[in-house]
């Protein structure tokens, strides 16, 4: 049997435990939705062992009876931050695979210090492994053999989290660019047209100068998500025929 790592076990609750000494003042739960608190309303910049330690009124040295390290602490908020997924109700696979990434992604943009942490380590929590059981489930009755179930789960995980991410250095970016002087996606396609050198950029020159950022404005982020989305879904759709054909 494979010894499971201090942070697995503690988030599973299959931490050994001593019965001798006082009962413990704090748990991991109450740990964890302090440290969730503070990463809330400060980022992950206001984290740490410190913080959280202040939070729930102890001293520092008092949370390692609980959590070993600052980065397993991260570890656990990753997981426990995370809901319950979408239910399915009598959704077809694919709408509710729409409904499960978009639901993903909205979290993300929720809460984006989960940004810099998804990435980290593997779903190993049981909250957001119970997501990507959710989501196998699903296609549980498609022509699509195990590994491809996972690679689907693995590719929209990853579109949530690439489009989440792009989200938020868009609004950064576009920050930036106002404080330039530089006011909306019409002006931006102005000030690419006028750098970008045709013989370099030839195509992308062409679209700046085109004016086909004008068009943009209004643009909304959701429409940018499902455009991609369907891309993917497509795909998905594409790959389970192709399959189905082989199997008949």
């Amino acid at each position: 049997m494979v010894e499971l790592p201090p942070v697995v076990a503690r988030m599973w609750g299959r931490e050994h435990s001593s019965r001798r000494g006082p009962k413990p003042r704090l748990d991991l739960a109450t740990i964890t939705a302090a440290a969730i608190e503070i990463a809330d309303t400060e980022g992950l910049a206001g984290l740490s062992m410190s913080s959280v330690a202040a939070q729930v009124g102890v001293a520092p040295m008092a949370l390692y009876r609980y959590v070993g390290s600052k980065d397993e602490l991260l570890t656990v908020m990753s997981d426990s931050a995370v809901p319950a997924p979408p239910e399915r109700g009598e959704l077809p696979w694919r709408d509710y695979l729409a409904v499960w990434t978009r639901a993903n992604r909205d979290l993300l943009l929720s809460r984006p210090w989960l940004l810099s942490l998804q990435g980290l380590t593997p779903p190993m929590g049981p909250r957001r492994l119970y997501w990507l059981e959710r989501l196998l489930d699903v296609l549980g009755d498609t022509a699509l053999d195990d590994g491809e179930k996972f690679n689907v789960a693995t590719a929209l995980t990853g579109y949530a989290l690439t489009d989440a991410t792009l989200v938020h250095a868009t609004k950064a970016a576009g920050q930036e660019l106002a404080a330039a002087g530089v006011k909306g996606a019409t002006d931006y396609g102005e000030v690419l047209a006028e750098v970008l050198d045709p013989a370099t950029y030839p195509v992308l020159s062409a679209m700046m100068r085109s004016g086909l950022l004008k068009e943009s404005e209004g643009w909304t982020e959701d429409a940018d998500f499902l455009f991609g989305l369907n891309l993917l879904l497509d795909g998905i759709e594409a790959l389970m025929a192709r399959r189905a054909g082989r199997s008949e």
